[in-house]
């Protein structure tokens, strides 16, 4: 899909803010709001932004660990991965997972209630194939800088 200055500002604001109405958006990128809305429906049709969430801050909901895995399978087949990768699916609280280059195959973050909860989920992880999969656990001790959305001024430049 082509994204032209209009679009490119569109998601910008949508990015910061995804509650903004309609008529706000409208006016900040100096479109009537029916063109507004009809490009917003075409990015969201074209699977360009979506879907909308709302971001839980954990710390003030409840207590939890928080963790990055390191994950290195033993076998590196493609039914490997994709039986390792179907299976983690299964587990809740693995949030985030990206298969990756270098001296690992996949980085997990996994948000636990508590350590005995995550001690299950990294037994559930070695369990997918037992005696093939590696895993590194790093306990998250602090967020310092959170997911705010990407830097599309500098990713789209024309």
């Amino acid at each position: 899909m082509r994204l032209d200055k209009i679009n490119r500002n569109i998601l910008s604001l949508l990015q910061s803010n995804a509650r903004i109405t309609n008529q706000e958006l409208a006016s900040k990128v100096n479109l009537s709001p029916s063109s507004c809305l009809h490009r917003v429906k075409k990015l969201e049709q074209a699977g360009v932004i979506g879907p909308y969430i709302g971001v839980v801050n954990l710390d003030r909901v409840c207590r939890s660990v928080m963790a990055i895995i390191t994950v290195k399978l033993q076998d590196q087949s493609t039914e490997g991965f994709q039986n390792f990768l179907r299976c983690a699916e299964e587990i809740p609280e693995l949030v985030e997972c990206y298969t990756v280059s270098g001296g690992f195959d996949m980085f997990l973050r996994v948000a636990a209630a508590d350590m005995t909860r995550y001690n299950q989920i990294v037994n559930q992880l070695l369990d997918i194939i037992p005696g093939m999969v590696n895993l590194s656990s790093h306990i998250v001790l602090s967020t310092d800088k959170s997911f705010r959305g990407f830097a599309l001024e500098s990713l789209l430049e024309e």
